[in-house]
C-alpha cells in the first residue's frame, strides 16, 4: 500500500545534514509558534503542531533517522511512498498469508509514520512482523496456538499523561472494513508504557485465541516543559539584576502557575522544585515534581544610557 511521503527535513526546515542540536532548535521554535496554547486562533496550527512533533520523533531519534535516511533513495521518484519489504507497519504473518491492517493516522501519527516506524510484532523494535516475544511462535499443525501480539505507537499529550483520557482508535482491516476501539489512557502513564487491548492482534491458530494489541506510549514533546519520567521542567528566564538582587516570579506549570522566591545571588542552573506538580504516580502515589530552572538573559543590545550604567556598575565592582 503507498502511502503519503513525509519530508521530515522540510517540515523543521533543515537540511539534510543539519545536527542533532539544529534539529532540536529547529523543533523547539516552530513547537512554540504552532502549540494549540500559542496558536489559538490558526485553525491549522494543531495539524501543524503534530506535524512537527512527529518529525522531531523520527529526525531526533538517531536510530530512526537513520533509518529514514536510508531509505531515502527513493524519495525523488513521487509523492507516493511504498515501504519496502520487512519495513511495512501494520501486519502480522498468519496461517494463510500475510494480514495486514491499518489505524488512519488515528494513533496521533500520520500514516506515513504508522506505516515505517509505528506497527510491528512485538519484541520487533522498528518493524518486520515475525514472531516475536509474545504469542506466535512455532506451532505444529493441527495444534491451537495464540496468535500473534502486535504492537503500536500512540502519541500522547502532556495534558493525557496528567489527566488521563480516552482515545478512539481507527482500524482498517485488508478487506476494507474499519472499525473503532476505545482506548483509555490512564492518569499517570509514562514514556515507554505499553497499554494493553486483548483479543485485538493478530488471529488465532487451529481455533487458539487470538493475540493482543498493545500500544506503547509515545509523549508528544512541549515546546516549553521537558518531561523526564514523571518530573516536569521548564526554563525561568531571569535578568541578570534579578538574580544579583533576588525577585519574585509567577511560573507556568501543568498544574496551573505558581508564585517562586527568588533569593539574591541565584545563579544560572539552579533548580527550583515545586512538589507535586509533575505527572501523577500509578494510584495517585510517587508523583513527580516540577522543577524551574534558572536561565540569565544577557542583553545583546544597549541604549547609550544603559551601558553607561553598566559601565559605572562594573567600574564600582572593580574598585569594591
Amino acid at each position: 500500500m503507498a502511502v503519503k511521503f513525509r519530508d521530515y527535513y522540510e517540515v523543521l526546515g533543515v537540511d539534510r545534514s543539519a545536527s542533532a542540536d539544529e534539529i532540536k532548535k529547529a523543533f523547539k521554535k516552530l513547537a512554540r509558534k504552532f502549540h494549540p496554547d500559542v496558536a489559538k486562533d490558526e485553525p491549522e496550527a494543531e495539524e501543524k503542531f503534530k506535524e512537527v512533533n512527529e518529525a522531531y520523533e523520527v529526525l531526533g531519534d538517531p536510530e530512526k533517522r537513520k533509518k529514514y535516511d536510508q531509505l531515502g533513495r527513493n524519495w525523488q521518484h513521487g509523492s507516493d511512498f511504498t515501504p519496502p519489504p520487512g519495513s511495512y507497519g501494520y501486519g502480522y504473518s498468519g496461517g494463510g498469508g500475510a494480514e495486514e491492517f491499518h489505524f488512519e493516522g488515528s494513533t496521533g501519527f500520520s500514516d506515513f509514520f504508522e506505516n515505517m516506524f509505528g506497527g510491528r510484532a512485538a519484541g520487533d523494535p522498528f518493524g518486520g512482523f515475525g514472531f516475536g516475544s509474545r504469542g506466535g511462535g512455532y506451532r505444529q499443525a493441527n495444534t491451537p496456538a495464540q496468535g500473534q501480539d502486535v504492537e503500536a505507537d500512540l502519541l500522547v499529550t502532556l495534558d493525557e499523561a496528567i489527566e488521563g483520557g480516552e482515545r478512539q482508535i481507527r482500524l482498517q482491516g485488508e478487506s476494507g472494513e474499519t472499525k473503532t476501539i476505545r482506548v483509555k489512557i490512564p492518569k499517570g502513564v509514562t514514556a515507554g508504557q505499553m497499554i494493553r487491548c486483548a483479543g485485538l492482534g493478530g488471529p488465532g491458530y487451529n481455533g487458539g485465541k487470538p493475540g493482543d494489541l498493545y500500544f506503547r506510549v509515545r509523549l508528544e514533546r512541549h515546546p516549553y516543559f521537558t518531561i523526564e519520567e514523571r518530573d516536569v521542567s521548564a526554563p525561568l528566564e531571569l535578568e541578570a539584576w534579578e538574580c544579583v538582587l533576588g525577585t519574585e516570579k509567577t511560573v507556568r506549570t501543568p498544574k496551573g502557575s505558581v508564585k517562586l522566591k527568588i533569593p539574591p545571588g541565584t545563579t544560572s542552573g539552579t533548580k527550583f522544585r515545586v512538589p507535586g506538580k509533575g505527572v501523577p504516580g500509578s494510584g495517585g502515589k510517587n508523583g513527580g515534581d516540577f522543577y524551574a530552572i534558572t536561565e540569565i538573559i544577557i542583553p545583546t543590545s544597549l541604549s547609550a544610557k544603559e551601558r553607561e550604567l553598566w559601565e559605572s556598575l562594573s567600574k564600582q565592582s572593580s574598585n569594591g
